[in-house]
């Protein structure tokens, strides 16, 4: 992107600003001309399952939160109702939203080989739809990884099959975030058939595995519901990620939703470092911060 298409783009959004558009100070506290709001991961600033995420999220300038939804023994600490009202509160506080959840222990306690998974998710809709959250992100690193796995993937795809019913009527989205490929991952998604079941796109971790992200996206188009920003390298617009390429492949398929910033860089520290990524995406994304 040239820098004089990025000063166009800060110069639409607050235009749109100045008109009144957009949304009121209980939602979106920055605006953009593309229509992308910018999350952080709860652990990526250290408040995994903290209610306290959202205070920090809106002191470094993010605009909402992913939240962990942590297992408590066969169910998740969110299921209770004190807690849930203790993070709508937060919110409220916070002035931003829950962007999405996510549950980071199927990486060890894996939806293909393990039961809990399955009844940590199907309590995750509950809790998302009780709490209008729209997205899960469903991990498959670590235990849970797929590639090279077809008897894992078979697992995986009845398992979701079993789930999608319960979130299709709740209005909840299951969002696979993998090291599969584009392809790989649309055939599971074909197998499972469900609007339910859709992507979890992280940037980073799919160029570190080789794919050729840009295409990747516009493969994908609108199964993305949600994106990981991220640069194993480093800060944001030092290391080997082009954002305003992805930017432009985001514009191309439509995507309107939330770039989460996952994982920091040193010698910054946290809020040092997700500091300098929110500005850096804030410039190349147009977003007008009031």
């Amino acid at each position: 992107m040239t820098g004089l298409r990025i000063a166009l783009a800060l110069l639409i959004a607050a235009v749109l600003a100045a008109a009144g558009l957009g949304e009121g100070a209980a939602g979106q506290r920055f605006r953009t001309a593309y229509g992308i709001r910018l999350g952080v991961c709860d652990w990526t600033i250290a408040k995994t399952g903290d209610p306290a995420a959202l205070e920090l999220a809106a002191k470094l300038g993010l605009d909402g939160v992913q939240v962990s939804l942590v297992p408590k023994g066969d169910t998740l600490a969110l299921a209770d109702p004190a807690l849930r009202q203790t993070f709508i509160e937060a919110a409220v506080r916070a002035r931003i939203p829950i962007a999405s959840f996510a549950i980071g222990d199927l990486n060890n306690v894996p939806l293909k080989s393990d039961p809990r998974a399955e009844t940590w998710l199907a309590k995750g809709i509950d809790v998302a739809a009780a709490m209008k959250v729209k997205i899960i992100l469903v991990p498959f690193f670590g235990q849970g990884e797929l590639r090279n796995d077809p008897k894992g993937v078979d697992a995986v795809v009845a398992a979701l099959k079993r789930l999608a019913p319960r979130a299709e009527e709740r209005g909840v989205v299951l969002a696979l975030e993998s090291y599969l490929s584009a392809g790989d991952t649309l055939k599971i998604l074909e197998r499972v058939g469900s609007p339910a079941v859709q992507v979890y796109y992280d940037v980073a971790n799919s160029q570190d595995m080789g794919y050729a992200i840009l295409d990747e996206i516009r493969e994908l188009g609108p199964r993305i519901v949600e994106v990981h920003a991220k640069d194993t390298k480093d800060l944001y617009g030092k290391g080997s990620m082009d954002f305003p390429a992805v930017r432009e492949a985001l514009e191309a398929i439509g995507y309107k939703g939330w770039f989460v910033i996952e994982g920091t860089k040193m010698p910054l520290g946290v809020e040092e470092s997700v500091r300098h990524d929110a500005d850096y995406l804030r410039m190349v994304f147009g977003i007008w911060k009031p």
